[in-house]
């Protein structure tokens, strides 16, 4: 953790923190939750075998004033996500959260090229098994990375395949892609600009920081 001062201040290490790959958040007064992916339970042992046995953490946080934030629960609400090394990416599994309306928790399936929903996510006491609930599969994605929600609840999800943007539905209805000229291997994160009304995203393969509206 940094302080606004760009400072560390605290890490939170450990337990069921295993691989911590990609992570979203959200405040409610004196309290944080974080969702967390882990993508190395049992992938080093495997090798380049896909094992399922990604999962999602959630972390609560206790907000002091002027005091770093204390972990406060853990828990792991989605289990069996699939995960393996790779020479190239390092490893690959469950990667983009975004925590969209009712508590329901959106995941990027990176390996299988599917979008997940974890529900009640902020208030689940047990995960939920088999990689969570699937939204969408195939069709336009392409080993989804990034993932951010569109004003209108929408999930969008940067293809680490072929550098598009997708953007679906909660309901699994996917628009046409947005081409973004990265290419494969280009896309990571995704954010949305102050205004609501664009979309940052990284390209790796110019070392820059872009913006589509």
């Amino acid at each position: 953790m940094l302080n606004s001062d760009g400072q560390p201040v605290e890490t939170i290490a450990g337990a069921a923190i295993d691989g911590p790959w990609d992570m979203t958040s959200v405040a409610q007064g004196e309290q944080a939750t974080l969702f967390v992916t882990n993508v190395l339970n049992g992938t080093v042992a495997s090798g380049e075998t896909p094992v399922d046995e990604g999962t999602v953490v959630r972390l609560k946080l206790r907000l002091r004033p002027k005091q770093p934030p204390k972990v406060s629960g853990e828990t792991v609400i989605g289990e069996g996500f699939p995960e393996r090394t790779d020479p190239e990416a390092l490893v690959i599994g469950p990667t983009g959260v975004a925590l969209g309306g009712e508590g329901t928790l959106y995941v990027a399936d990176t390996l299988d090229d599917r979008l997940a929903a974890i529900p009640r996510a902020l208030t689940r006491h047990a995960p939920l098994g088999q990689a969570g609930t699937t939204v969408a599969s195939g069709g336009f994605l392409s080993s989804p990375l990034g993932m951010a929600l569109a004003p209108n609840g929408d999930i969008l999800t940067a293809n680490g395949g072929n550098g598009e943007i997708v953007e679906t539905t909660p309901g699994g209805a996917q628009a046409r892609p947005f081409e973004t000229g990265a290419g494969a291997g280009g896309l990571f994160g995704l954010a949305l600009t102050p205004s609501l009304k664009g979309l940052y995203f990284v390209n790796d393969a110019e070392n820059t920081l872009d913006l589509a509206r």
